[in-house]
Parts: structure tokens; sequence; C-alpha cells
């Protein structure tokens, strides 16, 4: 109906041109719809052209398929049908949906592209970075490390936390942490510190570094001493770091003549008579006179025992056995001075443990339990030492009656003695019978 309307429009303008009755307004729309049916005329024989073209590039011959509709293209055919260009497959037919490329396409290599943004020289390597400790922080977080340790005793543990810890170039203050700590607490405590700066030295502290703590150390001792009374301690364990190879052999030498701190004085004589006075003996092993619970504990009473036969000093002996801190333990120390006693030549031991054991007994330091409790087992074992002793028995037998008599052990014990029977061959004019 639009149709047949435009054409009977078309007709009444064409009859009322003929009539030469058009208004201006009619001449112009007529003029326009002329134009646009020029312009569709042209679009509908470029599209036919462009059909025709594509069929023949195709191959396609027109008496192929009577029933082909001329001009169609197919569905999956990859062309334009758009009716521009020439026809081809989109991208050269590497395009579509699932399509990697065209057929027969090797992809290579590519060479990275140093202009590329994320463009990398080489391996990124990922690295975890921990700030520094600052020296007001570092106490904080060293104390805890060091009061676990001196409930566990592992240096390697110790070892492990401060590799942790990015301490940086106030590593040493480590060491002053850790003495002045041990200062505050018991023997023990100062032994296990001083094994921890032996382990650590060489692997987390230099030589270098130890010295300037325990300078640093002897600087601030007159107010360490108002917190610390045991601060002149710190002599011990420069002795024992000189001993142990933590300090350098010339430290104390480098103090001659330096030194106005009275305090700083004291604690460095200290340090040299210890050095002075312990080469040749037992060493600085035992300074502290514990072993810290690392070491065994017969192992330090036999390094006691063989010390007060060199030395002969009761008191120092005493003093020593008071610090290990192990009174239900001491009647290892009574079994081991009785085995010297029978691997000795001589009456020298026999009567030198007998008065360090009549003070001890004295003192009450070793009570009447540990006191029999020792023999007992030199009786029970007797039969062996003779093995590696054979004059045990009479040694044994005149040490037992020794002790009696200064009142160190009781009849009892003297009695419970075994005592060797001997047996002997009269002469042959007993008919050789073995007699008691």
């Amino acid at each position: 109906k639009a149709h047949s309307a435009f054409v009977d429009d078309d007709d009444g303008l064409d009859e009322a041109e003929v009539n030469g009755n058009w208004t201006p307004q009619e001449k112009a729309l007529h003029e326009a719809r002329l134009k646009a049916k020029a312009k569709r005329r042209l679009r509908r024989s470029s599209s036919r052209n462009s059909t025709s073209e594509s069929v023949s590039e195709s191959g396609e011959t027109p008496g192929g398929d009577p029933h082909a509709v001329k001009g169609k293209v197919h569905n999956n055919d990859r062309k334009s049908r758009t009716g521009k260009g020439r026809g081809l497959p989109k991208k050269g037919g590497a395009g579509g949906k699932g399509v990697w490329g065209a057929p027969g396409m090797v992809y290579e290599a590519e060479e990275p592209d140093v202009r590329d943004p994320n463009y990398d020289e080489g391996d990124t390597v990922y690295e975890t970075v921990v700030p520094e400790v600052e020296e007001k922080e570092l106490e904080k977080m060293v104390n805890p490390i060091v009061l676990e340790y001196f409930e566990h005793g592992d240096t390697k543990e110790v070892e492990v936390l401060l590799k942790e810890l990015n301490l940086g170039q106030h590593k040493y203050e480590f060491t002053s942490v850790a003495v002045s700590l041990s200062l505050e607490g018991k023997a023990s405590h100062r032994e296990l510190t001083s094994r921890l700066l032996s382990d650590l030295s060489g692997k987390m502290l230099t030589q270098g570094e130890m010295a300037h703590a325990f300078d640093k150390m002897l600087k601030e001792l007159p107010d360490l001493i108002l917190d610390t009374p045991e601060a002149p301690q710190v002599g011990q364990f420069i002795a024992r770091g000189i001993a142990d190879h933590v300090l350098p052999m010339n430290f104390l030498d480098s103090y001659k003549g330096k030194v106005d701190c009275e305090h700083a004085r004291v604690t460095l004589d200290r340090a040299a008579v210890l050095l002075s006075m312990k080469k040749g003996m037992i060493g600085l092993d035992n300074v502290w006179g514990v072993g810290g619970g690392l070491r065994p504990v017969k192992h330090l009473m036999n390094l006691l025992l063989k010390e007060y036969l060199i030395s002969g000093d009761v008191s120092e002996a005493e003093h020593c056995l008071r610090d290990l801190e192990v009174p239900h333990f001491h009647h290892e120390l009574v079994y081991e001075a009785i085995v010297m006693v029978l691997e000795s030549n001589g009456d020298t031991a026999s009567h030198m443990m007998m008065k360090l054991l009549q003070s001890f007994w004295k003192t009450g330091l070793i009570t009447v339990d540990q006191m029999n409790r020792g023999f007992q087992r030199v009786y029970d074992e007797l039969h062996e030492i003779c093995l590696d002793v054979p004059h045990a028995h009479p040694i044994m037998e005149a040490f037992v009656d020794l002790c009696y008599q200064e009142s160190v052990i009781t009849k009892q014990l003297r009695d419970a003695c075994p005592f060797r029977g001997r047996k002997r061959f009269v002469s042959e004019g007993d008919g050789g019978l073995i007699k008691n």
C-alpha cells in the first residue's frame, strides 16, 4: 500500500508537471526523490558485480549448480559478506573461534623484546628482607632467647634464633645482654653463658666483636654494680673467654696502665690471677664450679678431687662442691675419692682424702646416707676393681680403718667392708692342707 501510494504520488507529480501547476515545494521534493532512486540503483548494481566476482574466484562455474541461487554465498565460507573488498577470507584464513593460525603455520621461539616493559634480563630471585633491629629494641628481643636458653641449654637453637634476627652492626650487644642476665642468676647460668659464647665464637660473633662487648661492659661497670652486685665476676668471664679463645690472648695486655676505674681494675686483676693460677691444673673449664647441666657431674667431681690432691685446699674444694648444687649426688664424690685412694701409690692420698671427707662430714655437706651409699658402692664393685688394682683389698681395709678411727664412718659401715680371706699353704708335714 505504501508503494502504491508512492507510485500514485509520483503520477500526480508528473501530471502536475505536465499541466505546469508545480509549486516550489513540490518541485524540490520531486528532485530529492529522483536522487534517492539513483543511489538505490547504484547500490544494487555494485552488490551484484562483487558477488559474481567472488563466485568466479572461488572456482565455481555458472553451470555447476542449476538449483543454486545466483550470487548466493555459502554460510560456512569465511569470506566477507559486506560486499566490500575482494572477497578474500578474514585474516588470511587464520581467524575465527578456536583457530590458532593459518593451516601449516609453525610457531618459533620469539626473542624477548628489550623495549617490552615486562622484559626481564634473567631469573628473578625473591628474598625475604628482615629489617635491622634497632639498638633500643635489641635487648627486648634478645632477653627471651637468653632466658629460654637457661632452661634448655641448647646453643644450636640460640644460633638459629639469632640468624632469624637482623642484628646488624649492634650484634656485639648480644654478649653484654647474655652476661648481664647470667650475673643476675645462678652459677649454672654463668657456666651456660660461657659455653654459649664459646659456641657462637667464629660463627655469629668474631673475637673483635667479643672484645668490643667486654670493653663496653668494663666502661659501664660502675653503673652495672648498682643493679648487679656480682658484676666484678666479669673478670671470670674474661679469663674463661681467653682460655676458650673467645677473646684475643692479648686482651688484658691492652689495659695495662690505662684503667682509671677502680672496679674495672679489680675485675681485670681477677682475670689475670685466674689465668696465672689455673694453668697447668684443670684449666678454666671449671671456673664457675659447675657444668651448667650439660657436663656429667661425675667428670666435674673427678676434676674437683684432682685439683684438691694438687693444692690441698679443703675450703676451695668445699666451695666448688656447694656450687655444683647437687646434694643428692654427693655419694658420687665419696665413691670417686675412695677409687682414687685405691689407684694411688703411697699413704698420702689416703690421708688427704680422709681429711676431705672428714671436713665434709663435720660441716654437714655430706650426710650419713650419702656417705654410707658411697662406701657401699665401692664394697659392691671391689671384686671388679681388683682386676685393675690387684692390691685393692688391703688398701681398702686400711682406708676403712683410718676413716673409722677419725670418726668419718660408723662401726656398722666398717664391719660391712668385705675382707679377703687369707689362704696359704703350710709346710709339707701338714699334708698340704689349706688353712685359713
